[in-house]
């Protein structure tokens, strides 16, 4: 355990350059009096590290001095490989790097960690959209990614639902969320989200940004994201779904929709049971969510969402009924006539 944890603080120096005695007992989970032990014993051992004292102080490595991988778990190892998926990696233009990368870290690994590491690469897929749909290419997105790296700001003009806008944006960081890429940025004081792929122009400046003090991006996504799904879905309805239609609703509901569903446990006297479902601003939008549970469902509150589902479903029986008199669609073209 402790050489483990040695090797911890002398990677995390190499990485970080400067770190203070309570930052690396954090990281290990032990005490500071621990760390001053451990650096005393790294220091004995040979290990060129000292202290700069000082309130701006810490612990630092010799300039030049490198830990070799050779002190990697096997999970450490394959954790590695599993984090260079070619995905994003291919976005950036970064593929060919990552794969040089990989290949030089592969080399430094010990002999009885190749073949573990080298299965990850072979075996796990990264394939970020959802089912039946396509991930973005967003013609800005490597301009942004330099910019987000550089800590430089940017001028986008972007389209929104509403309107074509200009901004001047500090980037945060990006986000791949379903196959599409999205920014956090600072604009005016505050942190807003936008979609790449709608960026009709971005020109990179040369004005620094600066990054808010303690801004965590998976934080601000996490918050940012369960904010929208609750905007989106500002309402309850009361449901009764048959057994069938309570499967329907767990298999078809977003994540959202589904964790905030209230079912009751007792059915009525056909199997049927209540349900309280997250939905929609407007009774269109609640009504097209429910549509999909077909005849397992009936919406009993509210009222102006039972209508609609009433004058929804009225409407396609009219015009299916139709079409089955005819025996073609309403739009289908006539049969030609042959001479």
């Amino acid at each position: 355990m402790r050489a483990s944890r040695m090797l911890s603080i002398l990677t995390t120096l190499q990485a970080k350059g400067q770190v203070t005695a309570p930052e690396l007992a954090q990281a290990c989970e032990v005490s500071v009096r621990t760390i001053y032990r451990d650096i005393d014993a790294l220091a004995a051992s040979g290990v060129p590290v000292y202290a700069d004292r000082g309130a701006e102080g810490g612990y630092r490595l010799l300039d030049g001095y490198r830990v070799r991988l050779n002190g990697l778990s096997q999970s450490e190892a394959e954790a590695l490989f599993l984090g260079g998926l070619p995905g994003p990696a291919a976005a950036f233009g970064l593929d060919a790097a990552m794969i040089a990368a990989q290949n030089k870290l592969m080399a430094a690994l010990p002999a009885n960690l190749r073949e573990d590491a080298g299965r990850m690469q072979e075996r796990f897929h990264l394939d970020a959209p959802g089912w039946f749909g396509e991930a973005e290419e967003p013609k800005h997105l490597r301009t942004i990614a330099a910019a987000t790296l550089r800590g430089t700001l940017i001028k986008i003009r972007y389209q929104s639902w509403r309107a074509e806008k200009q901004r001047r944006v500090a980037p945060l960081g990006l986000v791949l969320k379903g196959g599409s890429w999205y920014l956090a940025g600072l604009v005016d004081g505050s942190v807003r989200t936008y979609r790449v792929a709608r960026v009709l122009d971005c020109t990179a400046l040369d004005d620094r940004c600066e990054r808010p003090a303690g801004f965590d991006l998976a934080g601000y996504w996490r918050d940012a994201t369960l904010r929208l799904e609750a905007e989106m879905h500002p309402n309850v309805a009361i449901v009764r779904l048959s057994p069938f239609g309570v499967k329907l609703l767990d298999a078809l509901s977003q994540p959202y929709v589904r964790a905030r569903t209230q079912l009751e446990e007792t059915a009525d006297a056909d199997g049927w049971r209540i349900a309280r479902v997250p939905t929609g601003k407007t009774s269109w939008h609640a009504a097209a969510e429910l549509l999909r549970l077909g005849p397992e469902a009936e919406v009993l509150e509210p009222a102006d969402l039972r209508e609609k589902m009433a004058e929804l479903t009225e409407a396609m029986a009219v015009r299916y009924r139709a079409a089955r008199k005819t025996g073609r669609r309403r739009d289908a073209p006539r049969p030609t006539k042959h001479s």
